[in-house]
């Protein structure tokens, strides 16, 4: 469900700027003392982010659909039975999926809106903050559960060093 709004957002969003806007049209939304800091500008782009990969349509499209088709089946499979996991993997498919729309019925091109410029940074979409979004929640998930597992391992072995120790103390062996 949380993958299908993702994607019907992504979608609107998409729809709205190309319906409404010319390639290359910028509408400025946040200015702050006359530098503009946030954009909507309409671009289309066929390669991965910052414009990597550029005109290898093919092979996005077959990578993307290949790393989705892994995730949704560890989710349909029970695999990934965890909501943090679940949420942040649905976050990425969402994204995935929307950009896949995009490449597979856009002529190879995705489209791109989102001109954040207080820095210089790449224009984006919905679909790609939730792609990364998800993939840095499923890092910061995995980073977070292996330092409980090495914690509750030490303590794990302190407690067995307790037990060793008042074992000898006792005199017991």
């Amino acid at each position: 469900m949380i993958a299908a709004v993702l994607v019907g957002i992504d979608r609107l969003t998409k729809w709205l700027v190309t319906s409404n806007m010319e390639l290359k049209d910028s509408i400025h939304i946040i200015q702050i003392g006359g530098r503009e800091v946030l954009n909507i500008t309409y671009y289309t782009n066929d390669g991965a982010a910052f414009s990597k990969f550029e005109g290898q349509t093919a092979m996005l499209i077959a990578v993307t659909s290949v790393m989705l088709a892994v995730m949704i089946g560890l989710l349909l499979f029970k695999r990934v039975k965890r909501t943090p996991f679940i949420i942040a993997f649905s976050m990425v498919i969402g994204g995935g999926v929307g950009n896949l729309i995009d490449r597979i019925f856009n002529d190879g091109l995705v489209v791109d809106f989102i001109d954040f410029r207080i820095i210089n940074f790449a224009v984006f979409n919905f679909a790609d903050i939730c792609a990364v979004c998800g993939a840095v929640f499923i890092l910061l998930l995995l980073v977070r559960d292996e330092v409980t597992e090495k914690r509750k391992k030490r303590a794990e072995a302190a407690k067995s060093d307790e037990k060793t120790e008042t074992a000898a103390e006792n005199g017991e062996n």
